[in-house]
């Protein structure tokens, strides 16, 4: 067997064991490893510079809304966690404690932020005093932890890496707006710079955030057919206020409780751009994401003026596209294999008859795709090629989305398909949150999200009978 071939043998074909297949990517990428913390992952330079460059571009589109960040501490009292009834009790199966300081045992445990509601509000209650200090829109980037019974690299782990928005405001309707304003973000945040299209709607009752009034999340699903969500948003009303007394006055001095809003995306959203895009090559990443996005890999490298001429177009390049140049004594076969392992979008090819024609090869990493370019035409034509590329990783995976989306129109019907076609189910729902127990105990499947576009495929219930008149998407999940 060659050299060049052995990589990409390595991995398990996605169609045989599709959770394999990720476990192999996310290794062979050098996106990962494994830590001497059961359950904690390492995430190495690779996929590192991919939450760089996903935190980069949220971060840039918080600002742009006004979103201020900070920073707040990584241990909770137990006192304060326990303020909020339906908030401790979310959360408490997933708590880690601290319980020693040094060698002496702490008078109040400690609990290591599984996220920070507790935190902002008792920081809120004393910062916000009149209308004039509202709103307060501020986010922090951190890392969390929920001792999770199974995990997986970047789609359950014990210690993640995430952002998460927190604000207050002085009405109901201003709380509601940032909402769904920072859903909105995230999810064309999704669209445009990851390729991944995806649901929008609203959790049910049984499914929301601990503590929320009301919970929105945008659901992507992966090639397997399994749903991900892949980011929330949630409206708090005035229930964590009035936990934390957060008042304010306001223009007529009368004292209001501020309406509070919370919102969050994770490193998780690397494992959907893996399970969304990736093929038995290994990664395939998006351009607007990718940490380098051309790969010049020159031939025949020991041969005078080769590495001169990649040099050279490399520079011609820098400041246009990130980009690396190849130069180990590896053979070309076996640099081809890694660039396409690691996902990076384009390789240039270079070699001795290239330089004498005036022209190298570009390849595409999703379709293989080869363009043979005269040097002077290289940064134009990558450009028409990046962007062409971005633009089909999209469609692709809407169509395979939209190809995996079916309707069930009675509990047979609905069960049948989750046997037969994996994907979301659109179906109709009572709002009982007996018949969401039924389907996840019978079926695995949980609701995914009411869709905020709705649409009436029946009068009933898909799993009771009874009167309905939601809409909801349904699947397993992530």
């Amino acid at each position: 067997m060659s050299k060049d071939k052995k990589m990409v043998e390595a991995i398990t074909s996605r169609e045989e064991d599709f959770a394999q297949w990720y476990t192999d990517v996310v290794k062979k990428a050098e996106l990962i490893d494994y830590s001497s913390v059961k359950g904690c992952m390492i995430i190495k330079p690779a996929g590192y510079a991919l939450w760089e460059n996903i935190q980069k571009e949220v971060d840039r589109r918080f600002k742009e809304t006004g979103v201020e960040n900070v920073y707040m501490p990584l241990f909770i009292p137990e006192s304060l966690l326990e303020k909020e009834k339906d908030h401790v009790e979310g959360f408490a199966p997933e708590v880690a404690w601290v319980t020693k300081g040094g060698l002496n045992d702490l008078e109040e445990k400690l609990c290591v932020r599984p996220t920070s509601e507790t935190l902002f509000c008792d920081f809120y209650k004393n910062d916000i005093q009149s209308h004039r200090d509202l709103p307060k829109v501020y986010n922090q980037w951190c890392s969390v932890v929920r001792w999770e019974k199974e995990t997986r690299p970047f789609l359950r782990s014990r210690e993640f890496l995430w952002q998460e928005g927190h604000t207050a405001h002085a009405t109901e309707e201003d709380a509601q707006e940032r909402t769904i304003q920072m859903l909105n973000l995230y999810a064309d945040f999704c669209e445009e710079i990851l390729a991944i299209p995806v649901i929008k709607g609203q959790k049910t009752e049984k499914e929301k955030f601990a503590g929320a009034k009301a919970t929105y999340t945008i659901e992507a699903l992966m090639h397997d057919g399994k749903a991900l969500q892949s980011g929330t948003s949630h409206n708090f009303g005035d229930g964590f206020a009035r936990a934390f007394g957060i008042q304010y006055t306001d223009k007529n001095n009368t004292l209001q409780y501020v309406h509070q809003t919370s919102w969050g995306l994770s490193t998780r959203i690397i494992g959907a751009i893996i399970m969304v895009h990736g093929d038995d090559s290994g990664l395939v990443l998006p351009p607007k994401i990718a940490p380098v996005q051309v790969d010049i890999i020159p031939i025949q490298q020991q041969k005078e003026g080769v590495l001169d001429k990649a040099r050279e177009l490399a520079a011609s390049l820098k400041g246009s596209f990130t980009v690396k140049i190849d130069e180990s004594e590896k053979s070309p076969g076996w640099k081809f294999a890694e660039q396409e392992m690691r996902g990076i979008p384009v390789r240039i090819e270079i070699g001795p008859k290239d330089i004498e024609n005036g022209q190298c090869v570009i390849v595409r990493r999703d379709t293989r795709d080869k363009y043979t370019v005269a040097f002077e035409n290289v940064k134009d034509e990558l450009t028409r090629i990046l962007d062409l590329m971005q633009k089909e990783m999209f469609e692709r995976a809407k169509k395979h989305r939209d190809e995996h989306v079916s309707d069930a129109r009675n509990y047979d019907e609905f069960k049948d398909l989750l046997e037969k076609k994996p994907g979301f189910i659109r179906a109709m729902w009572c709002g009982e949150k007996d018949c969401e127990l039924k389907i996840k105990e019978e079926t695995t499947a949980t609701s995914r999200c009411i869709p905020f576009e709705q649409e009436k495929l029946s009068d009933v219930c898909v799993c009771c009978g009874k009167p309905a008149s939601k809409m909801v998407y349904w699947g397993k999940a992530y």
